[in-house]
């Protein structure tokens, strides 16, 4: 084991290796929760120019709907890795044909209030159910256990979850960003009218878009049951982070939710090593910075 010595400005303190790259990884894990939430909310505001505060409680209806599989139909994670996204994204398209399909051509600030209130409304139902501790999950047997690297002890599920979180993100990148589907897409946003002329169903092709956010949300729900207790308030307590994440990357920026989502968990793991005072509020002191130098986000589009 080694030490990093800071230098007299700055406390003149030495930081053990084990602690250095242990909040290191707790960074990378939190990061890769904020850049599969951040993309979920970028592909459905880039799509659907709504602001779904909802993402939060879509997230905790993951975790939950993982945890009652396991508890009542006895399926494990690795079938609530593929079984959940559908259930909840499904739940999404409900709220888009029922709800929010009507508020496309209004004001952003419609969409907000509405989503803001089916996370309260959700959220409440889960508390009065099941209150306020949380249920534990357990970390499936095959990522039980971790790997001395020497400096530090790499848990095995924690690696999984950045490895997968990256894989997922990547590959949602690629599809959108390179594929003719994704070409469909960005057309849809830009010109629907058009791209209904070529016989394309773009009112299906946004009800989709928003299960396909919804699903990511319920995704990374999925992931974070083992690691935090499945909780009514894990979303609330994770959206406005995610949030201020997408205001840096560039509302409705494929890219910048990945890269920034990433990103900013590792500086906020290493400001807990270096000035824990700062931890809390280092995100939202680079969102302020980069809104005064960027406003449209650091991969956002001019207007």
């Amino acid at each position: 084991m080694f030490e990093i010595c800071l230098p007299v400005l700055l406390g003149g303190k030495c930081i053990p290796s084990t602690a250095l790259f242990g909040q290191l990884l707790l960074g990378l894990i939190n990061g890769s929760f904020y850049a599969l939430l951040s993309l979920g909310l970028a592909v459905i505001f880039g799509m659907l120019n709504i602001i779904n505060f909802a993402h939060g409680a879509q997230y905790m209806m993951g975790a939950f709907v993982a945890f009652f599989l396991l508890q009542y139909a006895g399926l494990n994670y690795w079938f609530a890795l593929v079984i959940v996204p559908f259930i909840v994204g499904g739940f999404g398209i409900a709220i888009e044909r029922l709800l929010l399909q009507w508020l496309y051509k209004l004001d952003h600030l419609y969409g907000l209030l509405l989503t803001f209130g089916i996370a309260l409304i959700v959220e409440g139902l889960f508390r009065n159910q099941f209150g306020s501790s949380g249920l534990p999950y357990r970390v499936p047997d095959a990522l039980q256990g971790g790997q001395n690297l020497g400096f530090m002890f790499l848990p095995n599920y924690r690696a999984w979850v950045v490895v997968f979180s990256l894989a997922v993100c990547l590959t949602t990148w690629f599809v959108i960003e390179r594929t003719k589907l994704g070409s469909y897409l960005r057309a849809a946003t830009e010109n629907p009218t058009l791209v209904r002329a070529f016989g394309i169903n773009v009112p299906r092709m946004i009800t989709l878009t928003y299960g396909f956010g919804v699903g990511l949300a319920a995704l990374a729900g999925v992931m974070a049951a083992p690691i935090y207790n499945v909780s009514p308030q894990m979303g609330a307590h994770l959206i406005i982070v995610v949030f201020a994440v997408v205001v840096i990357g560039g509302m409705g920026s494929i890219l910048g939710a990945i890269v920034t989502g990433f990103g900013l968990g590792v500086i906020e793991g290493l400001t807990k090593v270096f000035f824990p005072e700062a931890s809390n509020t280092v995100i939202f002191v680079i969102m302020a910075i980069v809104l005064l130098i960027r406003p449209a986000g650091l991969f956002g589009r001019r207007a």
